[in-house]
């Protein structure tokens, strides 16, 4: 009887750490954690905000930048050239963000994730000194098809800490959940995107 309550209380599958394995270690650094892991929530914080920083950044300035750009003939077409300027980011990132997705599966999260934030870094400067129409659409176009850094951040955000907290981190990433890790990339993307025009505006003012 006692064999039988001990079998009964006795894990079904214990876990096996492979040595070498990336997914093997992630888990056992998971299973020593204690607590929410800070640390790695800021890392993935400050990572979400600078993917977000450049995606509204732009507009309070963008009128202006066209017209000294003297691509439109009249004042009316400006709205009509800036519109692409805005959407080559977005449409750069959906022509790669599954390609993004499938590498950050084969080399790693971090890789992936450190290109992204190099992208925003190099071609946001670059648009910002751009010189001519289509300068500015393609430094822009190759900010977001860089710029793969969402859905990778996300995965991340959940493979750093432990079940409980996965709603925390995934809401410091813009989904919908009960739990802790989902809040960290949502409060990040929406800081972004309130800062990004604030900080462009100040900055369109600066001589």
């Amino acid at each position: 009887m006692a064999m039988e309550e001990e079998q009964h209380t006795s894990p079904m599958l214990e876990k096996e750490y492979h040595p070498g394995c990336p997914g093997c270690d992630y888990d056992r650094k998971k299973d020593l954690q204690r607590g929410i892991p800070y640390r790695e929530f800021f890392y993935i914080w400050i990572a979400c905000l600078a993917t977000a920083l450049p995606v509204s950044s732009l507009f309070p300035f963008l009128y202006f930048m066209i017209r000294d750009l003297h691509v439109a003939k009249r004042i009316e077409d400006i709205g009509f050239y800036a519109g692409f300027v805005g959407a080559s980011f977005m449409f750069g990132r959906c022509l790669t963000s599954t390609i993004w997705g499938i590498a950050a599966d084969h080399i790693g999260r971090k890789p992936v994730v450190m290109v992204g934030i190099l992208s925003v870094v190099i071609f946001n400067t670059l648009f910002g000194l751009s010189t001519s129409y289509w300068m500015a659409i393609t430094t822009r176009f190759l900010l977001g098809a860089l710029n793969g850094l969402l859905g990778p951040i996300k995965a991340y955000s959940i493979e750093v800490c432990r079940p409980e907290h996965e709603a925390l981190g995934l809401s410091l990433v813009r989904y919908r959940s009960t739990n802790v890790t989902m809040m960290m990339v949502s409060t990040a993307w929406g800081i972004g995107l309130i800062i990004g025009p604030a900080l462009g505006g100040y900055l369109a003012l600066v001589q």
